[in-house]
Order: C-alpha cells, then sequence, then structure tokens
C-alpha cells in the first residue's frame, strides 16, 4: 500500500474539538504533595497553576508564578471523575482541567477555604483566556468548578474562587445585578418559586437534579450552586437571594 496521503483532501469545516468544558479545581494539599498526586497512577490534570507562597514551591528552586502542563490538551486527563453537566456525563472525555494549588481542608464535618493568592488569579485569568480563545465552543456556562459538576461529591474550587471577578475578564458566567433585583423583589413579596420549578431552572442551566429528589438530595445542590453563584452564604439552605440568582442566569444565557 503507498503511504496514506495526509495532504490531499482535508475537511476544513465538518469536525470539531472533543472540548466543551473548562473546569477548575484545588488541589486540597501543598505544591508538593499536589505534583505527587497528579503525575501518579490515580488522577491527573492538564494545567497546574501553584500558589507562590507555598514553602514547598520555594523548596523546588521556584520563585515567580509558573503554570504546568502535566497533560497535553489533546489527550484525556484524569481530573473530574464521576460528572454530569447538561445532557453530558463522564467530563474527562469532553474537559480541560485546571488545578490550583490551594490547601483546604475537610475536619469533622467543617471546611476551611483559604484564599487563593493575587498572582495564582492573575495567572488563571490568562490561562483561561488563551484556553477559551483556541476553544470557541466552550461557552460562558460551560466554565465551571468540580463542585458544579459533581454535585455533592465535591466543592472545590470553594467559595473564595473569584468566579465574578473573573467574569468581568471575560471568564464563565455571571447574572445581571438588574434582572436579580427584579427577581428579589418579586420573590421577597410573592415567596420563591415551589421546588419543582427551581428545579426546572437548575436542570435548565446545566446542573444534574437526578439526586435532589430527597432533602439532602437538594441541599447538596443549592449548596454546589451557592459555592459558585453565592459564595456569602453557601450553606445549602434555598432563600430568596439564592432563588434570585440562580432565576437571573437562566434569564440571561437561556431565554
Amino acid at each position: 500500500m503507498k503511504p496514506i496521503n495526509y495532504n490531499k483532501y482535508r475537511a476544513t469545516k465538518v469536525f470539531n474539538s472533543r472540548v466543551r468544558f473548562l473546569i477548575f479545581h484545588y488541589t486540597a494539599g501543598n505544591f508538593s504533595s499536589s505534583v505527587n498526586a497528579l503525575t501518579g497512577p490515580n488522577v491527573s490534570t492538564h494545567y497546574l497553576v501553584p500558589d507562590i507562597t507555598d514553602p514547598s514551591y520555594l523548596k523546588a528552586g521556584y520563585t515567580g508564578q509558573e503554570v504546568f502542563s502535566l497533560v497535553d490538551e489533546t489527550k484525556r486527563a484524569w481530573h473530574a471523575g464521576v460528572s454530569t453537566w447538561g445532557n453530558r456525563s463522564n467530563l474527562n472525555d469532553t474537559s480541560i482541567g485546571v488545578e490550583i494549588v490551594n490547601r483546604a481542608t475537610y475536619s469533622q464535618g467543617v471546611f476551611n477555604f483559604p484564599p487563593y493568592q493575587p498572582e495564582q488569579i492573575a495567572a488563571i485569568e490568562e490561562l483561561a483566556l488563551n484556553i477559551l480563545e483556541r476553544y470557541p465552543d466552550i461557552s460562558p456556562t460551560l466554565v465551571l468548578g468540580h463542585s458544579d459538576i459533581a454535585v455533592g461529591r465535591k466543592s472545590d474550587p470553594g467559595p473564595k474562587f473569584p468566579w465574578h471577578a473573573l467574569y468581568l475578564k471575560g471568564v464563565g458566567a455571571w447574572f445581571d445585578d438588574a434582572t436579580r433585583d427584579a427577581y428579589l423583589q418579586q420573590y421577597n413579596e410573592t415567596g420563591i418559586p415551589a421546588r419543582s420549578d427551581l428545579l426546572k431552572l437548575f436542570k435548565t442551566y446545566g446542573y444534574d437534579v437526578s439526586r435532589a429528589s430527597t432533602e439532602q438530595g437538594f441541599s447538596q445542590l443549592v449548596r454546589a450552586f451557592q459555592l459558585h453563584f453565592r459564595p456569602q452564604t453557601y450553606d445549602g439552605v434555598m432563600d430568596a437571594q439564592t432563588a434570585a440568582n440562580l432565576a437571573a442566569l437562566v434569564h440571561k444565557y437561556f431565554p
């Protein structure tokens, strides 16, 4: 057989990228332990963003802010695990994962979420904008946290992740304040929507509502949403503010 001809008849329009999602995580460990985990046999990610104040990062010989590529974007990294968004599941297949060194902890039922370093956020912004420019199929509502796609199972990147600030720079989704305020006034006057209506809004936006038929499952769903879109309060309790944020998001992106 002659060598395969890769040059003559090339499709230029009828294909697209596998990448549909950009997913952010925290590592819940220092730089050293994060590298060991993410280059070991169980989990991986496309990018790792260190914390320049981390002693183990400094001990490794680094001083300025770096971003490390651990898995080529064309490959499937193992960062999302069991995951769902919209009509897609197993999001490792269709996502780019970004792990951020942050020593969030969970002990005796209590989370501690340390702030992210400004240098980290600047690096994340630059990286994300680069990725989004190269993968136009990643729409704002497909820039997500691990907690969004693994409801009740994950909490990263946590409430200290600056979703709104990144949105203002062109990364991800956020609601319009005027629309949110209108819904908030309505709900304060008439009460929040029925749970069935709230679940329709969650599902329309993309969240997996399959486990929300129980009180615990619904609370986990609300908390996942709050971690992203109401980080001041992430207790899993649906109130007028949370409902208004949700309704304003759906109004904006899924009219």
